[in-house]
């Protein structure tokens, strides 16, 4: 049995249906995040988890046991949020203390307690400070530690990393994966940042306009994208529209309108006069500058370099067809003293396998 059950919940604000009818189970030890832009309902549904809000329809199971009408504090439950949400009057271990103290925890085992958790986050040596003499990452640490002091079966965390600088945040990703594996508790993590969703999760569930839209492995979600709202949101994407022609064994030709035939795998269900989009991340595009072609199980087409980005370690490139489409590859700068292999206005010939793409339905993956 899965340690969290969440059987078709509704959540409504008037007219606007947030949650709409979600069924979904997260596992004991998982690390499991709900990824979407604002107003998918991923933090409705988060605060529902918490007791913070009631759902107007559906159950919540937690080993098994019914939540509804659980107030918070009864739940064990716990919540990380986003402004830390620390008492400023309190030193550290007073902050971790508070909990165990609300709990009635007998004084001879709350230093303990809270050593314990000081050492879960690395802030051994923290408790005397005050919380505005700490730095933001070690804000966030001390209220992770003030929630897992408990040992909750379930720890919530609403978007923790989105106050931090890109640099502190990659190091709190890093320190969140060792703390989730070390401490065994099951995390529930909230975020509209693709990259650290595929970063820290063991499965992910996309999230859109209230729905889930997937929810798989990172690697299934960013390769196999179930919809075109997925591949468009996780990372980047390149999508032709265009229309089946032709189906022979493995292959299949699509009519995409300024390119012409572009061929991809056979799928099933997919007929002749289908339609449909073909998903292209940009590291599966070869770039060079001599025009190539002839080779069966590849895509080529010539264009010319319309933009370039360079971002240090990679460039991306923006190459237009003759019939003016974009399309988005990039390159990795490794050529010794050269920071860059092309520059606009240059012809070049992109090319990607058959099986590099990844055809989307009109109504989803088949």
């Amino acid at each position: 049995m899965a340690l969290l059950e969440i059987r078709n919940l509704t959540r409504r604000f008037g007219d606007n249906t947030v949650v709409d009818n979600i069924s979904l189970s997260i596992e004991a030890g998982e690390f499991f995040t709900l990824l979407g832009p604002s107003g998918c309902g991923k933090t409705t549904l988060l605060r529902m988890i918490a007791g913070f809000d009631e759902p107007d329809a559906g159950k919540i199971l937690l080993d098994g046991v019914d939540l509804t009408g659980v107030p918070p504090e009864q739940r064990v439950v716990r919540t990380v949020f986003q402004n830390y949400a620390l008492f400023p009057h309190m030193t550290v271990a007073g902050n971790i203390a508070f909990p165990l103290e609300m709990a009635n925890t007998p004084k001879s085992e709350i230093k303990q307690k809270v050593d314990e958790a000081l050492e879960d986050v690395r802030l051994t040596g923290f408790a005397a400070r005050y919380p505005h003499e700490l730095s933001g990452g070690q804000r966030q640490r001390v209220s992770i530690a003030r929630a897992l002091v408990t040992r909750p079966k379930l720890l919530l965390l609403d978007e923790p990393l989105s106050a931090l600088d890109a640099q502190l945040r990659e190091q709190m990703q890093i320190e969140l994966i060792n703390l989730q594996k070390e401490v065994g508790i099951t995390f529930v993590y909230v975020t509209h940042d693709q990259a650290e969703a595929l970063a820290l999760s063991h499965r992910i569930a996309v999230m859109n306009k209230g729905n889930i839209e997937q929810l798989d492995e990172p690697t299934r979600i960013y390769s196999y994208p179930r919809s075109r709202f997925v591949a468009d949101f996780i990372g980047t994407c390149n999508l032709f529209d265009g229309t089946v022609t032709q189906i022979a064994g493995d292959t299949m030709l699509l009519d995409v309108p300024g390119m012409g035939a572009v061929k991809a795998l056979t799928v099933a269900g997919v007929q002749v006069g289908s339609k449909g989009t073909i998903a292209l991340r940009p590291e599966k595009i070869q770039v060079s500058a001599e025009i190539v072609g002839g080779v069966p199980d590849e895509n080529h087409f010539d264009g010319y370099v319309k933009e370039l980005l360079y971002m240090g370690g990679v460039t991306v490139y923006i190459v237009e067809t003759e019939g003016g489409v974009r399309i988005e590859t990039l390159l990795a700068n490794s050529a010794i003293g050269r920071p860059r292999f092309f520059e606009v206005g240059d012809t070049v010939d992109v090319a990607w396998r058959v099986d590099a793409g990844h055809f989307l339905s009109e109504t989803g993956y088949v």
